[in-house]
């Protein structure tokens, strides 16, 4: 990607969010220079990428993979839209939310990049605050790549500003992925962020060990590392909070999405096989409310959970999804059944204290506890516990869930996906020769 990202969260940093370059220069505005050069130049970038995240990278990688796992439905007649909710060979390479998905995840790496290649230099004589926005870019970048993979079969792990990165598969991209992590890790154990860094990026709703940590579990999970996931899993101290926060002039992106723009709406059944949906459970009415509607012959409902409300926050993790991949880690490496269950049965059967609010009131697991059967459980609870939090493709595919036929229009809701991959966005290959083939689906 070609991108001149510090211009971008300068911007955004003041309230004007754009997508291209103005062609008239902004007095106010710090240059590049000024940008990479400076201490606060690193402060104002560093909160700056994790403001961009928050409310454009986060809005691509909920929305767009959560139309294709069918946990929302498109119901407006944008071509875009229209073109994500039909799937299969029906998305073409030119959809401008695959490509809104490339490109924002590719700007979040270009910040990350810039305050990993100058930070070093500029902040050399405060070891404290140097740590914590080279370890808070090891982790944006992280998930930006992370967010790559989740969509895409091949990716660039380097911002390139001549477009002509090269590729690398998606399980490359996830080792790079948690390489950062790691790295971030050991900078805050040898020397903690500042109290500067804290209160002026970080703030009170943001715990950048946990999230280091959550990540890092759920990265090594995607790579089959089970050792790993769990070793990252129990480092996550499960009483804290982490999420991004918003305003009325920096607003939930989601909400902005569903309810304002009205071009989604949750399905009914979450996407899932009606067998899934347990009576009972009290996650399905946080996340989701009546009315209902019906679009298309699908019974659709109002949104809720943390997507109702202009400043809602949206939890960079949930800490159900921590004991859900300790309990994947066991079964996957042959561990202890009993302690897999429990941890299963930690999410099903909490009824309050949840720190988000998502307490699923159910019953202890009585089922089977041979590995698919408890991989199943697994994956239902990974489903509806982490409804729209962009994680549904990721696991659709990892849990072996049944792929798509190319032409899925015919009857759309047999399939819980209609995807596997997304096509690489025109725009990259007319400008990168090294653009590889496009998935089959």
């Amino acid at each position: 990607m070609k991108i001149r990202p510090y211009i971008l969260t300068t911007l955004l940093v003041a309230g004007l969010l754009t997508s291209c370059k103005l062609d008239i220069a902004n007095p106010n505005n710090p240059t590049d220079e000024q940008v990479l050069t400076t201490r606060e130049g690193m402060l104002t970038l560093s909160l700056g990428m994790k403001q961009f995240y928050a409310t454009s990278a986060l809005e691509t990688l909920i929305i767009t993979p959560g139309t294709t796992t069918r946990e929302m439905k498109g119901i407006t007649t944008f071509t875009n839209v229209l073109e994500i909710e039909a799937g299969g060979t029906a998305l073409p390479s030119f959809n401008g939310n695959v490509l809104n998905l490339w490109a924002r995840m590719y700007r979040v790496m270009g910040m990350a990049d810039d305050l990993i290649a100058n930070a070093p230099t500029v902040l050399a004589a405060d070891e404290a605050t140097k740590n914590g926005v080279l370890a808070h870019a090891y982790l944006f970048k992280a998930m930006a790549l992370g967010g790559l993979a989740t969509a895409f079969e091949q990716l660039s792990i380097q911002t390139d500003k001549n477009g002509k990165a090269p590729f690398v598969t998606r399980e490359q991209g996830l080792t790079e992925a948690v390489r950062l992590l790691n790295l971030g890790i050991e900078l805050i154990a040898a020397t903690p962020p500042s109290t500067e860094f804290n209160t002026r990026v970080l703030g009170t709703d943001f715990n950048l060990k946990d999230c280091l940590n959550a990540y890092r579990a759920r990265y090594n999970m995607m790579l089959g590392r089970y050792a790993d996931a769990l070793t990252a899993a129990n480092a996550v101290t499960l009483t804290t909070r982490s999420q991004f926060t918003y305003t009325s002039q920096s607003p939930n992106p989601i909400y902005q999405q569903i309810v304002v723009s009205k071009n989604y709406a949750p399905r009914a059944t979450l996407g899932l096989p009606t067998v899934f949906l347990e009576t009972g459970d009290a996650r399905i009415n946080f996340y989701t409310t009546a009315p209902d509607i019906t679009v298309g012959g699908e019974v659709l409902r109002s949104i809720a959970g943390f997507y109702n409300e202009i400043t809602k926050p949206i939890p960079v993790y949930l800490p159900d999804e921590v004991r859900l991949l300790k309990a994947e880690a066991l079964v996957r490496s042959g561990g202890s059944v009993t302690e897999a269950v429990a941890q299963i049965n930690a999410v099903r059967t909490q009824s309050t204290g949840d720190l988000f609010g998502v307490n699923a009131g159910l019953p202890a697991y009585t089922g089977a506890t041979d590995a698919t059967s408890l991989l199943t459980e697994i994956y239902k609870q990974r489903s509806i516990e982490l409804f729209m939090q962009g994680l549904r493709l990721e696991d659709s595919r990892r849990f072996g869930r049944p792929n798509p036929p190319a032409n899925v229009n015919p009857v759309p809701l047999t399939f819980e996906r209609t995807r596997n991959f997304y096509p690489y966005p025109d725009q990259e290959r007319l400008t990168n020769p090294n653009t590889p083939a496009e998935p089959a689906i």
